[in-house]
């Protein structure tokens, strides 16, 4: 075998790989009925308490429920529902909730100045980052970094999610990024910056 036709090979393996691992929005459709007894018709939650899933990065909720599903991330509602899933169910599933349309949320305007400047400039002072880098100007995050969409995400499921990090309670963040940023921030922090990225869109 040449040198290019090895080359060839090793492309067509790759890119049979990676249209093997994309999800089917259609397929993805037909089993999301369950999901939407928590996260609503379509990934729209209606309980601040779960997340919005409509809108977010494919690759982002993909690795989610394989987290649940190894153990890596923990919830026992989560844990049931991801038992059964093959990685396609999970990339099916990923590529049918990416594919609805965001919804946004509101700000608390009490809430919004303090917010504000942590996500855009972050707290030098306790070495908090700023949010911005990572989830973009607008909250829409970094698909191919996996860095999720927070713009118009409940703000009570993101202080929850911010804590749960500060705490180590969530443990499954790429290098522990966001433990390291959450466990500087007070309460009043977390809670000014998840309202503002509630309003974000």
């Amino acid at each position: 075998m040449s040198y290019k036709q090895l080359i060839a090979s090793i492309l067509f393996v790759a890119v049979a790989a990676g249209a093997q691992a994309a999800g089917d929005a259609t397929a993805g459709k037909a089993k999301a009925g369950v999901c939407a007894g928590c996260h609503g018709v379509n990934g729209n939650s209606t309980n601040p308490l779960w997340p919005k899933l409509n809108g977010q990065h494919a690759k982002y909720i993909a690795k989610q429920l394989a987290d649940f599903k190894a153990g890596k991330r923990k919830d026992p509602l989560m844990l049931g529902q991801v038992a059964g899933l093959s990685s396609q169910d999970m990339n099916n599933l990923a590529a049918f909730f990416a594919k609805q349309s965001a919804t946004m949320g509101q700000a608390d305007k009490t809430k919004v100045a303090l917010g504000e400047k942590i996500y855009r400039g972050g707290n030098s002072a306790k070495g908090v980052a700023a949010c911005i880098g990572c989830h973009g100007p607008r909250g829409a995050g970094n698909p191919p970094a996996g860095f999720p969409s927070v713009g118009g995400q409940h703000a009570a499921y993101s202080v929850k999610a911010l804590k749960d990090f500060r705490n180590s309670v969530r443990a499954n963040d790429m290098n522990g990024m966001m433990r390291n940023v959450a466990s500087k921030m007070s309460d009043k922090e977390i809670e000014a910056v998840a309202s503002y990225m509630s309003g974000l869109h």
